[in-house]
């Protein structure tokens, strides 16, 4: 069933201790609250295990920013699937932009990703988005297209029943820009007639899309309320409790 999510994605941030205090600053603040989306923090490898044993995973999700797209072996430095799975973490975050950019990530090595998570019962976060001359030049639909079928199109309905999307217009990660609500629903309303043409509908209907790209409390109530926007992929806001509720509680 398709949900609403607000994930956190802490990127290179927050040394252990500060790691720890975020996360049970957030767990405090959920406490008492029924809020009307999942919660996930996406922390770096070394706090994962850690802070899976200081919070309440019913309350809150725990993922991992990345894993490596080979199940074990000589791979200095590399965290694998089943690693990820062992400290209690349930979500990987696969495809962000800056890994693809940065470290040279190719659909295959996507697919492998992907495919390592799913045996290991993790749930991936797949990210998806074009860069600013891509938008600008009216390729945006086809970019996604192409991301989605490359490194996902190969999984069985089943599988891929187990997958989140996040939209992350590359443009509007770090540099304070956002695209706007009815970009945001064009974009991801585009990503589901994708997926049901892949797939079929049904499958489409309960995928659940998030939106990433300088979400903050201002902006997420507009672009939460769109229909085919199920939630967010949340960067620097996510660093700080006082900064991430509000987006939380902008599904009401």
């Amino acid at each position: 069933m398709r949900k609403n999510i607000v994930a956190g994605n802490w990127k290179m941030n927050m040394t252990l201790p500060e790691g720890i205090s975020l996360a049970k600053g957030l767990d405090e603040a959920l406490r008492n609250k029924e809020p009307k989306c999942d919660v996930i923090i996406g922390t770096p490898f070394i706090h994962l295990a850690t802070i899976c044993n200081e919070i309440d995973l019913k309350k809150i999700g725990v993922a991992a920013e990345n894993c490596a797209d080979q199940e074990k072996g000589a791979y200095t430095g590399e965290v694998s699937a089943a690693m990820v799975a062992s400290t209690g973490a349930k979500y990987v975050i696969i495809g962000h932009s800056e890994r693809r950019a940065y470290y040279g990530e190719t659909s295959d090595i996507l697919t492998k990703k992907v495919n390592l998570a799913l045996a290991n019962g993790l749930t991936p976060i797949f990210c998806v988005g074009e860069q600013k001359e891509e938008r600008e030049a009216g390729e945006h639909f086809e970019v996604v297209e192409k991301q989605l079928s490359e490194a996902l199109f190969n999984l069985s309905a089943e599988d891929f029943s187990k997958m989140i999307i996040a939209y992350e217009p590359v443009w509007a990660i770090g540099t304070g820009l956002t695209a706007t609500a009815d970009q945001a629903q064009e974009i991801h309303a585009h990503i589901r007639s994708v997926i049901a043409k892949q797939y079929d509908k049904t499958i489409a209907e309960d995928c659940t899309i998030l939106y990433g790209g300088s979400c903050n409390g201002d902006n997420a109530k507009e672009l939460f309320s769109r229909p085919d926007v199920d939630g967010g992929l949340i960067g620097g806001a996510s660093l700080a409790v006082e900064k991430f509720m509000p987006i939380i509680e902008a599904f009401g």
